[in-house]
């Protein structure tokens, strides 16, 4: 197996699930000894804005505007910055609003990603029916490989 550099995506929502997969995005690229260094992508994907209505008087921000996004946006990315600086891979964050599964496989194939990390809560069969699941559909859309981590 050949190891040139490869692009690592690794999905950010600052729970336990998404701090362990990070922790693994960078094993895997710390564990790549060719010359070429793997890069990894960070994404953090917030919910769009919530849309007002005509009982609302004042409008609501976008989390990202709020006066305590910069201490959000610290907590999330602690454990990849952490990490990743480490081993000295190369990082770069993201931050996105939209719908996380939709915003993760788009960002994969725009940037030729070659793998996908993302964590799963491990939710049973009608938990995932009824709410749904991120790594599910990421799973089945995503046009490269996909790397599942249970915490």
């Amino acid at each position: 197996m050949l190891n040139l550099r490869k692009k690592i995506l690794v999905a950010i929502d600052g729970s336990p699930y998404s701090d362990k997969a990070a922790e693994e995005a960078v094993r895997m690229a710390a564990g790549n000894r060719s010359q070429f260094k793997s890069k990894i992508y960070a994404l953090l994907v917030v919910p769009n804005a919530q849309s007002s209505s005509y009982s609302d008087f004042v409008p609501v921000k976008p989390l990202t505007e709020s006066e305590q996004w910069e201490d959000i946006r610290k907590r999330i990315f602690y454990i990849i910055e952490k990490s990743a600086a480490e081993y000295d891979i190369p990082l770069e964050m993201i931050v996105e609003a939209g719908e996380p599964a939709e915003k993760l496989v788009e960002f994969a194939k725009e940037e030729g990603v070659d793998v996908i990390v993302i964590g799963s809560s491990g939710k049973g069969f009608l938990q995932r029916r009824l709410k749904g699941s991120v790594s599910h559909r990421v799973a089945e859309l995503a046009p490269c490989s996909v790397y599942l981590v249970r915490a």
